[in-house]
């Protein structure tokens, strides 16, 4: 890298050259001393009963990996797994950011909320029927501004190439309706897996997903073979399937 740099230079370029380096050391050095109060804050905060001293291992279909956009200073998801008492960050999309808002908004716990649905509807990720004179207007979502259902709906959108359940149902809704409304109904799904994680303090399991995992892959099998025959064409498995 310095000897690309080795060249002639006029002296102008040079000095919004060192204007910009100054700049992104002040901003590194501001990022730096945001990370350590976050780090401070999260401290003060109480340790859950249900939390061991080290988070537990993690699964590898659900491979955990520190963002580029992450506090390097110090280790997040022992963090919050050490607040929360449950390892968010172990549910495909959700990311030490993700798991760091939904602290910010609500807590360490959802005892705040009657149920799932509950949750789900306060944070504006269900449908809300308007009906006027007995006919149904409209069944959109509520346009709700929160930082939760924000971070959801990006975690949401970051499964659309996952290689998991929750991948697969976003792939489907996106075929049957649209990317928008697939968006939103993925992030209906991790509202309801982490207000059942933080209500439970149970450890995400993905087994309970494989069986709507293997009846999606039978779904999209059959949708295949359905496909081909109006084509005139059949399907046969491969000799290793």
């Amino acid at each position: 890298m310095a000897k690309a740099l080795e060249g002639d230079y006029r002296e102008e370029h040079v000095f919004a050259l060192k204007q910009s380096l100054e700049c992104f050391r002040y901003y590194q050095r501001l990022v730096a001393e945001v990370n350590q109060e976050i780090h401070s804050r999260l401290q003060g905060l109480e340790t859950s009963p249900a939390a061991q001293e080290k988070p537990p291992v993690r699964t590898k279909r659900s491979t955990y990996q520190r963002r580029h956009y992450e506090p390097a200073s110090f280790d997040l998801r022992s963090e919050l797994y050490r607040i929360f008492g449950v390892d968010l960050m172990d549910v495909p999309g959700i990311s030490g950011v993700t798991a760091h808002t939904i602290l910010c908004e609500i807590g360490p716990e959802t005892s705040q909320f009657r149920n799932a649905s509950a949750f789900a509807s306060w944070l504006g990720l269900c449908p809300e029927r308007q009906i006027s004179g007995g006919r149904v207007l409209f069944t959109k979502s509520r346009r709700v501004r929160s930082r939760v259902a924000l971070a959801l709906r990006m975690a949401a959108n970051s499964l659309h190439h996952a290689n998991s359940y929750l991948g697969e149902f976003f792939r489907r809704i996106s075929r049957r309706l649209s990317k928008p409304q697939a968006i939103t109904a993925t992030a209906h799904k991790l509202a309801r897996i982490v207000f059942h994680l933080l209500s439970t303090k149970e450890a995400f399991n993905e087994s309970v997903f494989m069986r709507c995992e293997e009846q999606a892959h039978q779904r999209a099998e059959l949708r295949l073979k359905r496909h081909a025959a109006q084509l005139g064409f059949q399907v046969i498995p491969a000799a290793n399937s």
